[in-house]
C-alpha cells in the first residue's frame, strides 16, 4: 500500500486487490479522492529539454480571448484538390474506410459508427450483406450525437492467411462496472466465416479488454497495426466529460498524465503472443466500489478496465514501462502502471494512423477541448501533457476559456511534455479529424504531407460546412524521427508549415469548404486517401447521408503550381481568418424545425442536452443534470409546463449540495429549491425585460461560471448565467447576449 501519511488531506483506506482479466497483473486499488488539489503541481524536470514548441512561429496564438492561427506559404505548392464521389448515401456515421491487407482487388471496408462494416467493391458496389454487423452488441446510441458505436476495426497483417479483424466498439454496461456509468468498451478479435470470407463469424469473437466508461465521450478508439514492428496499437481517450474532471477522473492530475491509469493513453500489445487459451467469457470482475472526491465526483476504488494479458496477447518487451518502471507517486490513483502503455497524456487521440512511408511515424489528431485542435508525431513513451497543456497551450482545469500564462514544461516524473507538430485554432474550425500523410502517386505535390480535416466551421457543430487541411513537415522530417522520447530534440519535433485546403468542384463550396461534415480521412493499399463525410452529425440509423470521396487532382489548371516566390520551406503568417456565420445560434433551434409545438419543456431540454455536441462545451448548460436538480427539489412539475418560458444553463456550481459562498449576494437565492427554480422563469423575456432582477434572479459565487454564447466574463467572485436559450412556440431560440448586475434594480449589457 502507498504510504498515504505522505499525501496532503489524505484519508486512509484500505487497498482492494483483485485479479484483472484472470491471468492479467494485479493491480491495487486506493483512494485518491480525498487529497487537497494544491498536490497538483507538476515536479521539477529543471534540466529536462522544452519540447513543447510553445515559442514556435506555427503555434496559436491566443490574443483578446481568441485564437488566431498561424497559416504558412509553401514554395511550389499550391494546397488545392479535386473529391471523386465513389459512392454516396450509403452509410449513416461513417468513422473510417479500410482496405485489407494483401488484397489487390480494390476492395474497400467501410466501417458505420451504428455498427457495421460494409463491403464496397472496385466498382463501386456495395455488398448486400455487411463484412461485420455489430447492431446488437453495441451500447444503446443517442441518434442526435453520441460518441460511442462501431468507432473502428483494422485486419491482421495476416489477414489473408489467418483471417482475423479486430474491432473497438462500445457495449452495454458490463456486470460489475460501477453503476449508472456509460458503457463498457471492447477491444476484440474475429476471425472470418471458414464457409465465407466475406463476413466475420460473431461466434469467434475474443476479448483482448474490457474498459469501462463513465461518459460516453472522449473514446480515442482507433486500433492500427504498425507496418514497422506488426503490433497493435490502440488509442484510449481520457474516459470523457471536459477538463479531464470528473467522475473516474483522477481528481489530482487528470488520468491522462496517472500512469497507473489506461485513459488517456496509447496501447500497444502482441497479438500474436500469449497462450491463446479458449476462454468462453472473461472473468466478471467486481469493481463497483467508488468514493467522493473533494470536488463532488465518484472515484472507483479498484482500476475500472480487464486486460488478457498472457493470455491473448502479450507485451513487447520493448514497451516503455514492461519492465523498467517509474516511480509510484502520491498522486497516482493505484499501484500499478500497465505494462501495455506505449505513450500518453492525450485527451481524445480519435484519429491514429501510420505513415506508410519513411520510418512509419505514428500520427495523432487529437480532439481539443475549446480553444486549441493538435496533430502529434508520437514515439514511444512520450507525455504529450494533457491536461497540464493543451497543444502548445498552458491549461486550466478550472478555466479551460483561458490559457494560464505560465505552467511547467514537463511531467510529474519530470519528463519532457511533448508540443504537437501542427496546431489549429477555434478561429478556422471546430473538431480536428485524422488524417493521413500521403504517399500515393495521383497527387505527387502532397507527397509526405499530411491531410486531414476539421469537423465543421468554428463555433458550429450542425450546420455542415466541412473545411480540410494540408501540412507540410519541415525538410528530412522522416529522418529525425528518433525511437524513444528520451532521444527526442526540439529539432526532431519541429513544427510544420499549416495551410486550408481549398475543395474545387462538387462538394466543396465557392470559399472552397465543404457542405458536408468531415468525418475521416483514410488510404488505401495502393496508399491513395479517400474522404468520409456526412450532413447529419448523429449515429441516426434512420438517415443515410455518408458519402465516399477520393482525392483527385485539383479541377483547376494552377493546382499544384507555385503560389508564393517566398524561400524554401514555409513562410507562417497570422490570420483570424473570415468565417462565413454558418449557424452559430442555429446550433440548436434548427434542430427542432418545424416547431415541435406539442413538446413539454422536459422533452425540449432532453433534446437540448443531447443535441449538444461535446457534453462540455462551456456555451450551454447542462439540462440532464439540471432536469435531476429539479425532480431531487419537488420542482420537477414545471417541466410538464408547454411555456412559453426562458431557462437558464445551470454550471456546475448550481449542483452543489451545500450552497456556494457569498449565494446569498443576489435576492432569491437560498436554497436549493430557489436555485432550481430561478433557472426557469415563466413568460418569453427580452433581453430588456431581463435585466430587471425582480424579474430574473442569477445566482452568484466563485465556483460558478457563466454560461452563454460569448466567451466567460467574472467579476470578482460573482458571476451571472444568463439564459442563453428561450422557449418559443416550442422550439428554442439563441440568445447571444451576457448581462451582469450594475446593481440592485438593473444589469450592465456587456456583450
Amino acid at each position: 500500500m502507498k504510504p498515504h501519511t505522505q499525501r496532503m488531506a489524505f484519508l486512509a483506506i484500505a487497498v482492494c486487490i483483485c485479479l484483472i482479466g484472470g491471468v492479467a497483473a494485479q493491480q491495487g486499488g486506493a483512494s485518491n479522492t480525498t487529497a487537497s488539489p494544491n498536490a497538483t503541481t507538476p515536479a521539477g524536470g529543471v534540466n529536462a529539454s522544452d519540447l513543447t514548441n510553445a515559442d514556435a512561429p506555427q503555434a496559436v496564438k491566443f490574443t483578446n480571448n481568441t485564437t488566431v492561427t498561424t497559416f504558412g506559404n509553401v514554395s511550389g505548392f499550391t494546397p488545392e484538390v479535386s473529391l471523386e464521389l465513389v459512392v454516396n448515401n450509403f452509410t449513416t456515421a461513417p468513422m473510417m474506410v479500410v482496405a485489407a491487407p494483401g488484397d489487390d482487388s480494390g476492395r474497400l471496408y467501410v466501417v458505420d459508427q451504428i455498427g457495421v462494416v460494409k463491403i464496397l467493391e472496385a466498382d463501386g458496389s456495395i455488398a448486400d450483406e455487411p463484412f461485420l454487423d455489430l447492431r446488437d452488441n453495441l451500447a444503446d446510441l443517442d441518434p442526435t450525437y453520441d460518441e460511442r458505436g462501431l468507432l473502428s476495426i483494422t485486419f491482421h497483417p495476416d489477414f489473408q492467411q489467418n483471417g482475423k479483424v479486430y474491432a473497438f466498439y462500445s457495449a452495454p454496461l458490463r456486470e460489475g462496472a460501477p453503476d449508472g456509468w456509460s458503457c463498457t468498451n471492447h477491444i476484440s478479435e474475429f476471425t472470418v466465416d471458414e464457409g465465407n470470407p466475406d463476413a466475420v463469424n460473431l461466434s469467434s469473437e475474443k476479448i483482448l479488454m474490457y474498459i469501462d466508461k463513465s461518459y460516453e465521450n472522449h473514446n480515442g478508439g482507433i486500433l492500427t497495426f504498425s507496418p514497422a514492428d506488426g503490433y497493435l496499437y490502440i488509442s484510449i481517450g481520457d474516459i470523457g466529460k471536459g477538463n479531464d474532471v470528473g467522475d473516474a477522473h483522477n481528481p489530482l492530475i487528470g488520468n491522462a498524465q496517472d500512469l497507473t491509469e489506461i485513459y488517456g493513453k496509447v496501447l500497444r500489445i502482441d497479438v500474436s503472443g500469449g497462450n491463446q487459451t479458449p476462454m468462453e467469457t472473461p472473468p466478471a470482475v467486481n469493481e463497483t466500489g467508488v468514493t467522493e472526491d473533494f470536488r463532488g465526483y465518484f472515484q472507483p476504488t479498484n482500476p475500472t478496465w480487464t486486460t488478457t494479458e498472457g493470455r491473448f496477447y502479450s507485451v513487447p518487451e520493448d514497451n516503455p514501462f514492461a519492465t523498467e518502471k517509474p516511480p509510484i507517486l502520491d498522486t497516482y490513483a493505484y499501484e500499478e502502471i500497465p505494462p501495455e502503455i506505449y505513450a500518453y497524456g492525450f485527451r481524445n487521440p480519435a484519429f491514429m494512423s501510420f505513415d506508410s512511408g519513411g520510418k512509419n511515424a505514428l500520427l495523432i489528431s487529437m480532439a481539443g477541448q475549446d480553444l486549441f485542435e493538435s496533430v502529434l508525431d508520437i514515439v514511444k513513451g512520450g507525455n504529450y501533457g494533457w491536461n497540464i497543456r493543451e497543444g502548445t497551450h498552458c491549461f486550466d482545469a478550472n478555466n479551460s476559456l483561458t490559457p494560464p500564462e505560465t505552467c511547467n514544461a514537463t511531467g510529474y516524473q519530470g519528463e519532457p511534455l511533448i508540443g504537437p507538430v501542427v496546431e489549429y485554432g477555434h478561429d478556422v474550425g471546430n473538431v480536428i479529424v485524422g488524417g493521413e500523410v500521403y504517399r500515393g502517386t495521383e497527387l505527387p505535390d502532397f507527397t509526405g504531407k499530411y491531410v486531414f480535416g476539421s469537423w465543421s466551421s468554428p463555433d458550429n457543430y450542425v450546420t455542415p460546412n466541412g473545411i480540410l487541411f494540408v501540412a507540410t513537415p519541415p525538410d528530412d522530417w522522416e529522418s529525425k524521427i528518433p525511437s524513444t522520447a528520451e532521444d527526442l530534440t526540439r529539432d526532431d519535433n519541429a513544427m510544420w508549415t499549416l495551410q486550408e485546403l481549398k475543395v474545387i468542384g462538387a462538394p466543396g463550396q465557392e470559399d472552397g469548404r465543404l457542405d458536408q461534415f468531415v468525418r475521416s480521412i483514410n488510404r488505401d493499399n495502393d496508399n491513395e486517401i479517400y474522404l468520409l463525410t456526412n450532413t447529419v452529425g448523429g449515429p441516426n440509423s434512420s438517415t443515410q447521408t455518408g458519402s465516399l470521396w477520393k482525392f483527385v487532382p485539383s479541377q483547376n489548371a494552377a493546382a499544384g503550381n507555385a503560389t508564393t516566390t517566398a524561400g524554401e520551406g514555409a513562410t507562417p503568417s497570422s490570420t483570424s481568418a473570415e468565417t462565413p456565420d454558418r449557424g452559430r445560434i442555429s446550433q440548436i433551434w434548427g434542430l427542432f424545425q418545424p416547431p415541435a409545438q406539442s413538446w413539454t419543456l422536459r422533452e425540449l431540454l432532453q433534446q437540448t442536452e443531447t443535441a449538444i455536441p461535446f457534453e462540455e462545451t462551456p456555451a450551454y448548460g447542462r439540462f440532464t443534470t439540471f432536469i435531476e436538480l429539479l425532480q431531487a427539489t419537488g420542482t420537477d412539475q414545471i417541466l410538464d409546463e408547454q411555456g412559453p418560458c426562458t431557462v437558464f444553463a445551470p454550471t456546475d456550481g448550481a449542483f452543489a449540495e451545500d450552497l456556494p459562498d457569498g449565494l446569498s449576494v443576489l435576492p432569491g437565492t437560498v436554497n436549493r429549491t430557489a436555485i432550481a427554480l430561478n433557472h426557469i422563469v415563466s413568460g418569453l423575456h427580452t433581453t430588456d425585460t431581463l435585466r430587471n432582477t425582480t424579474t430574473l434572479v442569477t445566482l452568484a459565487g466563485g465556483d460558478l461560471t457563466v454560461n452563454s454564447t460569448k466567451d466567460e466574463i467574472r467579476i470578482g467572485n460573482a458571476t451571472i448565467i444568463i439564459p442563453d436559450l428561450v422557449v418559443k412556440n416550442g422550439a428554442l431560440q439563441g440568445i447571444d447576449r451576457v448581462l451582469l448586475p450594475a446593481g440592485a434594480d438593473g444589469a450592465s449589457d456587456l456583450s
